[in-house]
């Protein structure tokens, strides 16, 4: 799951409670090592990014199997399997506005990003 605030912050949300390490991987910083991720005691794993606007592709990576965001902005086909898409919007929010300043949070009901030829 992703969350998407007004500043361009970027939070990753994994729930996998038996994992031992979660890495968030990416065309962000061309697939290489990733972000280790955080683990609470729920079973959540996090990662905090601010990439600049753009679109993304990313996947997790739990000991060792990768995993799929399907709750992301879309998911994409490629050649190693499905990568969830994230879409950074640049900000419009002028600062200190407090009504602009909802986070957009993704959801399951999303369709998923579609590209055209």
């Amino acid at each position: 799951m992703t969350t998407i605030g007004m500043n361009g912050q970027v939070e990753f949300r994994f729930f996998r409670p038996d994992a031992q390490e979660v890495r968030l991987r990416g065309d962000f910083d061309g697939w290489a090592r990733g972000v280790a991720m955080q683990r609470d005691a729920d079973g959540w794993w996090t990662a905090r990014l601010t990439p600049p606007p753009g679109e993304y592709r990313f996947r997790y990576l739990a000991d060792g199997t990768w995993y799929t965001d399907f709750a992301s902005n879309g998911i994409e086909m490629s050649k190693h399997g499905w990568n969830s898409i994230l879409l950074v919007q640049p900000s419009a929010a002028p600062a200190g506005d407090c009504a602009t300043a909802v986070a957009q949070t993704t959801t399951m009901n999303r369709e998923p990003a579609r590209r055209v030829a």
